[in-house]
């Protein structure tokens, strides 16, 4: 089984803001593969089924990005999912709106869902999926991340969401996340 996490805050007044890219990308994820989020357990929301001949299981943890560590762990554990079949997707501001960039490893770098996941996992490495959110220039990072997109950047952010769930989808095709890097972290 298959662990696909995004990172966000759960409820209406977080919805379509930058720090939710990681819904955004699970979410069409799940659209484009018939999958929904009908379940909420180990505190998190669930969708469940099989791509590409893999059962997978999607999730987007309700604890707050703050504490998204905890959901991922339960979720682990209980499933007895191992460690290199979870792929994180989340948020990154330095990178630009809509550029994806797929690591096996790496701190924090600010990223407080992050980094909570790596207190909760033991460790900083895991597979992940940032997708760009561009970097403020004269806002406070926190009024950015929870702010919503510009139309500019929505535009932008249009075909990366369309290239993190291609790059899931490879993902779960080879079961190779080294190769999956390798297509998508090309330059465009």
């Amino acid at each position: 089984m298959k662990l696909i996490v995004g990172l966000g805050n759960i409820g209406p007044r977080y919805e379509k803001t930058r720090h939710n890219t990681g819904f955004m990308v699970v979410d069409r994820f799940a659209k484009e593969h018939g999958l929904s989020f009908d379940k909420e357990k180990f505190e998190a929301q669930l969708a469940q089924g099989f791509v590409a001949g893999e059962k997978v299981l999607v999730a987007k943890p309700t604890t707050y990005m703050n504490e998204s560590g905890r959901a991922v762990r339960k979720l682990m554990d209980f499933y007895d999912i191992d460690l290199e079949d979870v792929i994180i997707a989340y948020d990154d501001m330095d990178l630009a709106c809509g550029r994806l960039r797929l690591r096996q490893r790496g701190s924090a770098g600010g990223h407080n869902g992050i980094k909570s996941l790596i207190a909760h996992l033991g460790t900083q490495n895991f597979n992940r999926l940032r997708v760009g959110i561009d970097h403020p220039k004269q806002m406070k990072v926190v009024d950015w991340v929870l702010g919503r997109f510009t139309p500019e950047q929505t535009v932008a952010l249009e075909p990366g969401l369309k290239e993190a769930t291609a790059a899931l989808d490879h993902w779960l095709k080879t079961a190779d996340f080294a190769q999956t890097m390798n297509e998508y972290n090309r330059s465009k």
